[in-house]
């Protein structure tokens, strides 16, 4: 999958399983690249990556699909809301 652009496309998110690292539980990578002037970095570093667990992945999963059901004027499901 492509990068995801944020930010006017000054940050970069690539999310990826590092094959290389399959001997550790924490092995899905969030890399988020920031192509622009320092001043304006939110990381020191132009390459952070942030390795998560399969279940730390699902939380972060769950957590998005539940605040894009209340963007879109629904809810998740057993909240007791119409959708």
């Amino acid at each position: 999958m492509a990068a995801i652009t944020l930010l006017d496309g000054s940050l970069k998110l690539s999310i990826f399983q590092e094959e290389s690292d399959s001997e550790f539980e924490d092995n899905i990578c969030l890399c988020f690249m920031e192509d622009c002037p320092e001043d304006e970095k939110i990381f020191k570093v132009d390459e952070t990556s942030i390795y998560l667990t399969p279940e730390q992945a699902a939380l972060i999963v769950l957590e998005l699909n539940r605040v894009l059901g209340l963007y879109r004027g629904g809810s998740l499901p057993g909240s007791g809301k119409a959708q």
